[in-house]
């Protein structure tokens, strides 16, 4: 059983993931309080993101949990970008199912009951370049990249991407990833420039600055 107390307390968490301590402190009148922890888990009053990491139900919070949030605690730091914000911006119409980030930490991917969570890494001066604050519809902030950013990260971590010849970026923008093109033309492309300095795939980001100008 869960106390009325402990159940408000949870409720005030919302939907914003939080440590194991944070779950102690509420539970500190337990014996065992990572006994109970594993049991608010197993009744399905928690959800387990990682060890150490944990998001209230929404059953319990009223909230629906936010994945891009989710993303930024599990591995930090961190920003969602390349296929998963790409459609969230509407750039690319098919579903994505696994949240993509970028982070200047080792290269990794996470299997949580909400789906995959991969993390790829880049260098310390392309990483800050093109990161926005969003807000969700239930006020929730969380960091993931500009348009601009999220086609350059995206460039970045597709291994399908050979040549660097122009043609070639093309079909792989129009026909693989089903990109229109001509929304392309205003974006900023002084972010791109940056991540051109900074980052790899210089010659294929040079292209992507001459097909925006075309």
């Amino acid at each position: 059983m869960i106390s009325i107390e402990e159940l408000h307390q949870l409720k005030k968490l919302g939907n914003v993931p939080f440590e194991a301590y944070v779950l102690r402190n509420i539970l500190s009148h337990y014996q065992s309080p990572e006994k109970k922890i594993l049991k608010l888990v197993r009744d399905g009053y928690i959800i387990r993101m990682k060890q150490g990491l944990y998001v209230v139900s929404p059953e319990v919070s009223g909230k629906l949990l936010s994945k891009e949030l989710i993303a930024n605690h599990i591995y930090g730091p961190s920003y969602v970008s390349a296929h998963y914000a790409l459609r969230h911006y509407g750039l690319i119409p098919e579903w994505v199912t696994e949240v993509t980030s970028i982070t200047t930490r080792h290269t990794r991917r996470f299997e949580t009951p909400e789906g995959y969570f991969s993390y790829r890494q880049v260098n310390s001066e392309y990483f800050p370049i093109g990161i926005k604050i969003a807000h969700d519809d239930d006020d929730v902030t969380y960091l993931i990249a500009t348009p601009e950013k999220a086609l350059c990260d995206m460039i970045m971590v597709e291994p399908h991407i050979q040549s660097q010849s122009l043609s070639a970026l093309v079909t792989f923008l129009e026909e693989d990833m089903r990109i229109d093109t001509e929304e392309l033309k205003d974006m900023n492309r002084d972010i791109i420039r940056k991540c051109m300095e900074t980052g790899n795939k210089k010659q294929i980001l040079f292209n992507l600055i001459k097909l925006m100008e075309r």
